[in-house]
């Protein structure tokens, strides 16, 4: 999958500036894609160099203008044929996990901090998540949103980020816990700087 075909989908929502895709793409397509905002808007000037979408300038007083972009019947068509197209199983590429597996030739301290922070990074995700999901009920159940909703994509996404970041909060929990019971079960070792 490509930026574009996730920039696409978020089009799908209805005429949008860049700044508005940014902040939408980070509350939604950030659950499954993850992009900065400089690659966002590099992304955005090929694909209306390509048709896929097509931007209009807005007028603002005390303000530099704005583009407003959407989709166009190209862009459409290539949503159809990437949604045709099986996709390629994903792979977790993660940092933090390289970490953990090298905890005992590492700062085991450092790394039970990078998991703190993963754990907080989580909690606030779920938090942002949930009240997302609470915006797409709108007071209804879920079984009547799932019958009743025009679009049920983003929430299907939505629920599988949330999904997500639960897990990583259980995870981060469990590994905590590991790595506390066994730094509080062994006699305290004089530590050798690997660094020459």
């Amino acid at each position: 999958m490509s930026l574009r075909h996730a920039v696409l989908a978020t089009l799908l929502e209805g005429e949008a500036s860049g700044y508005d895709l940014s902040k939408s793409f980070d509350a939604g397509a950030a659950n499954f894609w993850m992009a900065t905002p400089q690659q966002l808007y590099r992304e955005l000037d090929k694909m209306s160099d390509e048709g896929l979408i097509e931007a209009r300038v807005v007028q603002q007083e005390r303000r530099p203008n704005k583009r407003l972009f959407s989709l166009t019947d190209a862009g459409r068509r290539a949503l159809y044929d990437f949604t045709a197209t099986p996709p390629r199983p994903g792979a977790i590429r993660e940092e933090l996990m390289v970490q953990v597996q090298a905890i005992d030739a590492g700062d085991a301290e450092a790394v039970m901090n990078a998991i703190r922070e993963r754990m907080a990074w989580a909690e606030s995700k779920i938090a942002r998540f949930e009240r997302l999901r609470a915006r797409f009920l709108d007071g209804r159940t879920e079984d009547g949103y799932l019958a009743t909703a025009d679009r049920i994509g983003p929430y299907l996404t939505l629920m599988r980020g949330l999904a997500f970041e639960r897990e990583n909060l259980r995870w981060c929990r469990q590994t905590l816990a590991i790595l506390t019971d066994r730094t509080e079960s062994r006699p305290q070792q004089v530590t050798r700087s690997a660094k020459p």
